[in-house]
């Protein structure tokens, strides 16, 4: 792997559902940006928060961030044609997301898959015509009373459960370098132990 080229965090915009488990996509991206000095800036043509790592001599790609503002359902439609504008392949590509099958706190990476029921991930295999691209995928957990989960991913998670999201995207920054450059035997090896 050549590395990561961009990286698109899912979520639903506007302020009704910043806080809830679903846009932990987003949460994720922003950290990212502040951890590596990038301003995302809204942009019409794409629609979504883009953003642009500055050049260093340590790196010979760039990176891109996006923030979908299509809403979850349509995130392809903003991704696709961003990732095809600038020539970047699937592989290069990391798309970050809730997972309600992992417990809050936990991380994992993948290469390729399906959608596992996700909308957003089941609107960007659509467009693109397969599901070669890798995923970080951010446990928000599963309701244990509850069989209606989309609207508690739509929910606030209680402050215990967002605190231990929060670090666990913390450890993430810890081996950002290692996702980045394409090294994730590495970065799995110390994430998946946690």
């Amino acid at each position: 792997m050549s590395g990561i080229k961009l990286v698109c965090g899912l979520g639903n915009p506007g302020d009704k559902y910043a806080q809830t488990r679903h846009n932990a996509g987003f949460w994720f991206l922003g950290k990212l940006a502040d951890n590596l000095s990038i301003s995302l800036a809204s942009n019409t043509r794409f629609k979504a928060l883009i953003g642009e790592q500055a050049k260093s001599p340590k790196r010979t790609n760039a990176l891109r961030l996006i923030a979908p503002q299509t809403f979850m359902n349509k995130s392809g439609e903003s991704l696709v044609p961003f990732a095809k504008f600038y020539q970047i392949e699937p592989q290069n590509i990391l798309v970050v997301h809730d997972e309600i099958d992992l417990p809050p706190g936990t991380v994992r990476l993948k290469v390729g898959g399906g959608h596992g029921g996700h909308n957003g991930l089941r609107d960007i295999i659509r467009l693109l015509g397969h599901n070669d691209f890798n995923r970080l995928r951010i446990g928000v957990g599963r309701p244990a009373n509850s069989q209606d989960v989309v609207s508690e991913v739509l929910k606030r998670p209680p402050v215990a459960e967002f605190n231990l999201i929060d670090e666990a995207m913390d450890r993430v920054m810890l081996y950002w370098s290692d996702i980045q450059d394409g090294d994730f035997a590495k970065a799995m090896n110390a994430l998946h132990q946690q």
